[in-house]
């Protein structure tokens, strides 16, 4: 799987290359053609099909969710102790007192996981998580953080994971994306579509987002009166005009993308309307999600929508809770955090739950966690400030042995101290789950063998036990 990239001649090579030859299945679907390529060989067996990724954007606090620290309430109104040296954060040097934390802690399932009071659902989920204490970062702001944790780099300009695992391995279904993103609301993530972008490989990789609210994908019915005939004719026009400017133009792989997308459109006004359509769950499954709760409808939708989509073949599906950076809790951390964990908690465990019963849940492969964690110290005396040095993540499903916490914190949960798993190793661990060796998949751009961890990042072998 060490792919080195020339730019093709004709728009058939490139579509046959490009998307680890999900181009060509755009094509195949026009033309026919009977060997289109839909993935290609992992490097080692893998443990997961597919991965849900569940993102808490704006840094959900590990101290006052899975990472208790009793020292940091014996110390509470008091400065850090000088013995942990100065502390930077994005605001500067902390010399904030140290901020308590209100949760009541429960240890749960036969691993004895400490869960605090505001996920009693995800925490009836315990003996299948995994929870990683010791998550390292190098985002100090949001962009950042955002970035790395989508990308491996504070900078942008890289492809995404998402990108990196439909480029090494495909679609498994020709009439839906490999690679999609939705959000719990319509406010603008910090970054937007450059996290789940393809960088410098084909565009035809990015991630395809569908919209909130009731109607996912907006347009997927044909207008009445207009035949499939005429569409069909449309859009085989549309795409002559396309090659042409295509022959001339071989570099810019924004337009093979368009062209993949406009025949991809085409092909899920069949199966799409099917795949979102949320009527054909049972009552009890909508209750399960919480989809007819106002507090939880949201992101219960995106899981439940989640779990469909995984069950009919896309690969990478991202779905962003408090989308705007909405569990950044520089104040009033209580209020915040409550009503989003309410928001998630429910929806959350449905979607192991459901996953679970299905039989879905040893392939699927789920990732919680935001951009990095809070500081033990307050900021503007309710709040905390940004924390890439310690926080936490959990993963479940997908070969992943549950039940067990992996990685430490200090005793004020401000820096990693055990087992220490920086961005690049999370990457490498889930490229890994899914067969993919992150140091063996490349790019060639630009005269270099570009990898998904930057040349970085090794499997935690404790993940799988």
């Amino acid at each position: 799987m060490n792919h080195h990239i020339t730019i093709p001649s004709t728009r058939r090579e490139f579509l046959s290359r490009s998307g680890s030859g999900f181009g060509a299945l755009a094509l195949a679907g026009m033309i026919g053609n009977s060997d289109a390529l839909t993935g290609q060989q992992p490097h080692h067996t893998p443990t997961a099909k597919r991965v849900i990724f569940l993102f808490m954007e704006g840094g959900p606090s590990h101290l006052d969710l899975f990472d208790p620290k009793p020292l940091l309430n014996q110390l509470a109104g008091q400065r850090i102790p000088e013995s942990f040296g100065t502390v930077i954060t994005a605001m500067g040097e902390m010399k904030s007192p140290l901020l308590e934390c209100k949760r009541k802690w429960a240890q749960h399932g036969n691993g004895g996981l400490w869960i605090s009071d505001w996920l009693p659902h995800i925490a009836e989920c315990a003996d299948d998580l995994a929870v990683i204490r010791s998550c390292v970062a190098e985002g100090i702001n949001h962009s950042a953080g955002v970035c790395q944790m989508n990308t491996c780099s504070i900078l942008s300009g890289r492809p995404s994971l998402g990108s990196w695992v439909t480029y090494g391995l495909g679609s498994e279904n020709e009439n839906l994306p490999a690679f999609v993103v939705m959000q719990d609301n319509n406010s603008q993530v910090v970054n937007g579509p450059r996290n789940w972008g393809a960088g410098f490989m084909p565009a035809v990789h990015q991630g395809i987002r569908l919209s909130e609210g009731n109607q996912p994908i907006p347009y997927l019915n044909t207008p009445e009166g207009y035949t499939q005939k005429r569409q069909l004719s449309k859009l085989e026009f549309l795409n002559q005009l396309n090659d042409r400017y295509a022959k001339q133009h071989p570099e810019q792989t924004e337009l093979e993308a368009r062209i993949a997308s406009y025949e991809l459109a085409f092909r899920m006004q069949s199966e799409a309307p099917e795949a979102i359509d949320l009527g054909q769950e049972s009552a009890e499954t909508l209750e399960l999600y919480g989809v007819n709760d106002k507090d939880t409808a949201s992101y219960g939708r995106l899981c439940l929508l989640g779990r469909r989509l995984a069950e009919r073949g896309v690969r990478f599906i991202q779905l962003y809770n408090g989308a705007g950076s909405k569990w950044d809790s520089h104040t009033k951390l209580d209020v915040n955090h409550s009503n989003l964990c309410k928001s998630m908690d429910k929806p959350v465990a449905a979607l192991l739950k459901d996953l679970k019963r299905r039989d879905m849940l040893d392939e699927t492969l789920v990732v919680w966690g935001g951009e990095f964690g809070r500081t033990p110290m307050s900021e503007k005396g309710d709040g905390r400030d940004h924390n890439p040095s310690g926080f936490t993540m959990w993963m479940a499903g997908g070969g992943v042995k549950g039940g067990q916490v992996i990685g430490e914190t200090d005793e004020l949960g401000l820096h990693a101290t055990v087992d220490r798993m920086h961005v690049h190793d999370l990457h490498a661990s889930i490229l890994h789950l899914m067969g993919i060796d992150n140091m063996a998949l490349t790019y060639a751009h630009k005269g270099r063998p570009e990898r998904p961890t930057i040349n970085e990042g090794k499997f935690c072998k404790k993940l799988i036990g």
